[in-house]
């Protein structure tokens, strides 16, 4: 998306203008009509006040100034503020020094980044510098529907995440903050547990879990072959074996059914997948597992807020473990991840383990990693939490939409369409469909401006890395050769999702 910098003169235009009694022809509407993101430089707040006190008829100067901020807080809610850095004020000494802070903030927005301006000094330096007439023409279109949208969320909390984050750069406790303490509770509170263990990813999240249960070399853990390589990878990094049970062929998780025959006296955990966003038949394996006295460490990277029969994900075994990567349904901004238990000796242990298997300072009892959570990640997650249960009915009306589409097009029968269990609540971490001829689609798709990801183009157990792995699933292998994942975030327009559902029927009777 390109970004706008409103110059003061402009912004002021704008305030004014919007207030007209024709708001539909009014400039901010045009703006916002160009496929732009709108930015106002804090380093110019009070000179766009004075500006609009310019444009205004009042007589009161008093009324003028209460006017004018009125006008600039309700501008406000359609920009973003560009802060004013240190390295802005380098050209104070120079004739226009706004004219440097402007060029200075335009280059941390990056290259698509114009400044509207009235200034004539300004305008004779040639781009960034734009007039408003030339808007619509400089402007780029931007065509590429994204496949996750973490931009419109990051203005939606914008005031508490900037909030949030520069509470972070004065205290200065980058690890283990009293945030990172902040969000454990607040996050076992969510999902209905004792303890959450926050942790730096999702990958170290099922280390931990592993190694707290004391995985080790010669020992099998059950997991399924349709997932992301770290489940099977951190089980491999401690010596131990991955055993493959095949997936539902609806659900795309773990065959509760294939289970018990798979396990062994050597089998020291099972690791279920929600993938996509819907839990497993817990109840069935946490049975099975029970029955052998085998723990269960539920993968819930894809799950986090997702429920089972009225249980939250990450509560449904022993230990549940989920990533905070940014492309999750909760996402940080880097690597992040926690693990959740109902047990305080586990979540002792997975504490130690975390932090070098200290128990105390240089005290280490245990061999751990260095796993913690940063204080900046923690910090964001803070500010997503608050809007993450409203972002997760978006994302089901997100995916109902697809599918009503789809079946109003008459194209589902071209296509497999999910199919969620009646007892489950997914987070709806990829809408992800079934297409026989998966290349041709994506091609088309794409021609169309539409991202599209494959999760995952093959079984974990065809890895290279894996090559000694010997394994047959069937449902995976069918799986892997035909689930096409489509744009799927809480900020899907019904518009957007009719250009998809419109380019896929294209690309079927193609």
């Amino acid at each position: 998306m390109n970004n706008l910098i409103l110059d003061a003169g402009i912004a002021a235009l704008v305030c004014v203008d919007n207030s007209s009694t024709d708001p539909k022809n009014s400039t901010l509407q045009k703006l916002i009509a160009s496929d732009v993101k709108l930015w106002l430089y804090t380093g110019q707040a009070l000179e766009i006040i004075t500006r609009i006190q310019a444009c205004l008829a009042d007589d009161e100067q008093s009324k003028q100034s209460h006017k004018a901020a009125k006008l600039l807080t309700e501008l406000a809610t359609r920009c973003s503020w560009l802060a004013m850095l240190s390295e802005d004020v380098a050209g104070l000494t120079d004739d226009d020094p706004i004219h440097i802070g402007l060029t200075e903030a335009a280059k941390r927005l990056g290259e698509k980044t114009l400044i509207v301006t009235d200034v004539e000094s300004r305008l004779a330096q040639g781009r960034p510098f734009i007039q408003l007439e030339e808007v619509s023409r400089e402007v780029e279109s931007n065509s590429q529907i994204p496949f996750i949208d973490l931009a419109t969320q990051q203005d939606r909390i914008r005031p508490e995440l900037e909030r949030n984050l520069f509470r972070v750069l004065h205290h200065g406790q980058y690890v283990m903050g009293a945030e990172v303490e902040m969000l454990e509770l607040r996050l076992a509170e969510y999902v209905g547990v004792e303890h959450c263990i926050s942790v730096s990813s999702g990958t170290d999240a099922l280390l931990i879990a592993l190694m707290t249960l004391g995985v080790g070399h010669g020992d099998e853990v059950i997991t399924t072959p349709f997932t992301f390589f770290a489940a099977v990878e951190t089980i491999k990094l401690l010596g131990g074996i991955p055993v493959y049970v095949d997936i539902e062929p609806k659900s795309y998780n773990l065959d509760p059914e294939l289970l018990e025959v798979r396990i062994t006296d050597r089998t020291k955990a099972i690791l279920p997948v929600s993938l996509y966003g819907q839990c497993p038949d817990m109840d069935r394996i946490n049975e099975i597992a029970d029955s052998h006295q085998i723990p269960v460490i539920e993968d819930a990277a894809q799950s986090f807020g997702a429920m089972y029969k009225g249980r939250q994900s990450c509560s449904l075994s022993q230990i549940g473990c989920t990533s905070f990567f940014p492309a999750k349904p909760f996402g940080a901004y880097g690597d992040a991840g926690a693990c959740f238990t109902e047990d305080p000796d586990l979540a002792e242990s997975m504490r130690q383990i975390r932090d070098h298997g200290q128990s105390a300072r240089y005290q280490h009892c245990r061999l751990g990693l260095n796993g913690r959570m940063d204080t900046i990640q923690a910090a964001v997650l803070l500010a997503k939490l608050a809007v993450f249960d409203q972002e997760l009915a978006s994302r089901a009306d997100a995916a109902r939409r697809y599918s009503e589409l789809m079946e109003s097009a008459e194209i589902s029968q071209l296509l497999t369409l999910p199919t969620i269990e009646p007892y489950n609540f997914s987070s709806w971490a990829q809408y992800t469909i079934e297409v026989s001829d998966r290349n041709h689609v994506r091609s088309v798709l794409s021609d169309n401006g539409i991202p599209t990801a494959v999760h995952y183009p093959e079984p974990v157990y065809a890895q290279p890395a894996l090559s000694e792995a010997v394994a047959h699933c069937p449902a995976t292998e069918h799986a892997a050769k035909r689930v096409l994942s489509l744009p799927m975030h809480p900020y899907l327009t019904q518009d957007t999702q009719k250009l998809v559902s419109r380019s896929l029927l294209k690309a079927l009777e193609s």
